[in-house]
């Protein structure tokens, strides 16, 4: 449990960061553009990329909560040890997913645009993608401790939810 909250602190406290930069960044760019009458170019792509980020950072910290968005209408309906059974069945598909499409695939993303350059900030867009692979391994971290959290739970424990 210890792990997985300061990790989601971290996580948490990153996503602050980002957005409190990008609530700055949008409000020079609406100062010098409507006060000053000469805006800063580079806030509107650092904004949006560091929406990017953020978005990203944001889902690997759902899924250290366990909040991610779900569809429970079926699960619910399932007596217990179905739901485990399910519940350990979606953990495993979506670890496969985030190694193989966040992680393998995001990292492939990252090294092939490596040589793309932003048109205004001049930097790699391998950088903003590798927010992907990232991504990847934190799902992936929190998906294995999900799923040890959820073998380790003794039935009892899991009939107590349900009721």
């Amino acid at each position: 449990h210890l792990l997985r909250e300061r990790i989601s602190r971290g996580l948490l406290w990153v996503c602050v960061g980002l957005l409190c930069a990008m609530t700055l960044l949008v409000l020079l760019q609406i100062f010098t553009r409507y006060v000053l009458g000469a805006p800063v170019a580079f806030t509107e792509e650092l904004v949006r990329y560091a929406l990017v980020w953020v978005s990203f950072l944001a889902a690997a910290y759902a899924f250290f909560q366990r909040e991610h968005m779900a569809l429970t209408l079926v699960r619910e309906r399932l007596s217990v040890r179905a739901r485990r059974r399910v519940g350990i069945g979606i953990d495993v598909l979506i670890l496969a997913l985030a190694v193989l499409v966040l992680g393998i695939g995001g990292a492939m993303l990252a090294w092939t645009s490596r040589h793309d350059i932003s048109a205004l900030l001049g930097i790699s867009r391998g950088l903003v993608y590798l927010i992907a692979p990232i991504t990847g391994v934190g799902i992936a971290a929190a998906q294995v401790l999900n799923l040890l959290e959820t073998l380790r739970a003794p039935a009892t424990t899991l009939e107590e939810e349900e009721n």
